[in-house]
């Protein structure tokens, strides 16, 4: 069985905030808070799936930067794949999440993420401390 690969992006704002995105489904998963992303198509970049989940859910143009991490696990089979971002253009609104949120330090645990997104927020949460 081959592996799916699903990317994020850790769009990173003004003031060391992140944007995180409140899933509306499926059922299982819906209310927990992710970075915005989604599954790699067949024959298809990372990074371009990336660019373009981020154009489809938020309605935003990203600036893709460093890769954050290795594989992050997922559930049987999937593959969790992130990068540090930025706004290029536009602003995020949720056209396929419940809500959105910008959370500044001191924040980024105000929401409940979900499992496999909480050990990405602690790693970008050292990335980003002030130098």
């Amino acid at each position: 069985m081959s592996t799916v690969v699903v990317v994020a992006a850790v769009i990173v704002g003004v003031d060391r905030r992140v944007l995180a995105a409140q899933r509306a489904e499926p059922a299982a998963l819906a209310g927990g808070w992710e970075f915005p992303g989604g599954k790699v198509d067949p024959g298809e970049g990372e990074v371009a799936a990336l660019i373009r989940e981020c154009r489809e859910e938020l309605g935003v143009e990203i600036a893709v930067g460093d890769r954050v991490g290795g594989d992050w696990p997922l559930s049987e089979g999937y593959v969790l794949r992130v990068w540090l971002a930025s706004l290029a253009s536009g602003t995020p609104e949720p056209r396929e999440h419940l809500a959105l949120r910008w959370l500044g330090p001191g924040e980024y645990y105000d929401v409940e993420w979900l499992g496999a997104d909480l050990p990405i927020m602690k790693t970008v949460e050292n990335l980003l401390l002030p130098d």
